[in-house]
């Protein structure tokens, strides 16, 4: 639900620099020189790679539930997934409201009905963000690319919990074409390809250092998958302090309170002690 929200957030932003932005001539651009414009009628081509990454993904993470040598927890590995991308997307609103450049795709050039928004006529108006040609004909939500963002959080992800070594190197093929694709389709200035690169890689690296590591499933041990609360950390220090005497799960009412003193027990029978001594 939090995360949902945010990515509602991210969506109103994008929809409201959309007002505030102002087309002028496409800037100068590294990329734009040296990469041939594919034009409007071959755009569809990063977009159709773009949901190739993101169905095969989807499909990885939910593999436990079909295959049975179960390597990942899919909850675990989304919660992940949806921390590095809500990071990364307040990153992005940040900086997109910073500066408002002049939108190199088609239809956020000047001579466009879509390249300025009319004054809303109401907050509604704002509010529903007139999804999804809002967000698919959206202009001034340049730095730095959203479609990067989910591209190499899932690449960085698959690094890490995949196995299939041919597929990594694969996904990484696929992030270096799709940024060239993005720049050739002119839906972004290679400015916001660069940023995303080190941005997401960055994001990534500090919040997975941040975030307690996934078990492997694999070997049988589920328990603990997540931070134990204080009442549960305390339970289970209580318990390990009166385990039976002979270290095996015996009669329950064999429990008694151990201490250790010089790396012996001491053992608290009916209020008597035996105390181990040095050289006795």
């Amino acid at each position: 639900m939090y995360t949902s929200c945010l990515q509602y957030i991210h969506g109103l932003a994008a929809r409201g620099v959309h007002y505030l932005h102002r087309p002028g001539p496409v800037l100068q651009d590294l990329g734009f020189i040296l990469l041939p414009e594919l034009g409007k009628d071959k755009a569809y081509i990063s977009e159709t790679l773009f949901t190739f990454v993101f169905l095969s993904f989807v499909l990885w993470t939910f593999h436990p539930f079909i295959v049975k040598s179960k390597k990942i927890y899919t909850v675990l590995v989304w919660c992940r997934v949806l921390a590095f991308l809500v990071a990364s997307q307040i990153l992005r609103i940040i900086t997109f409201y910073s500066t408002q450049l002049p939108g190199p795709n088609y239809h956020c050039r000047e001579g466009s009905k879509l390249a300025r928004l009319p004054p809303p006529d109401s907050a509604l108006e704002v509010l529903l963000i007139n999804f999804p040609r809002g967000i698919i004909y959206g202009c001034g939500d340049l730095i730095f690319s959203s479609h990067m963002i989910f591209t190499l959080v899932f690449v960085r992800t698959y690094q890490k919990y995949g196995t299939r070594r041919f597929i990594k190197q694969l996904a990484w093929l696929i992030a270096i074409i799709q940024s060239f694709l993005i720049v050739a389709s002119r839906k972004h200035y290679t400015v916001d390809i660069v940023v995303a690169w080190y941005t997401v890689n960055l994001v990534v690296f500090f919040i997975d250092h941040k975030l307690p590591e996934l078990p492997d499933r694999s070997n049988g041990n589920s328990l603990f998958l997540l931070p134990l609360s204080t009442k549960e950390k305390d339970g289970r220090t209580k318990e390990e302090n009166h385990k039976p005497l002979n270290g095996n799960a015996g009669d329950p009412t064999d429990r008694r309170q151990r201490t250790q003193v010089n790396g012996k027990i001491l053992e608290d029978v009916n209020g008597v002690h035996d105390t181990a001594m040095n050289g006795a």
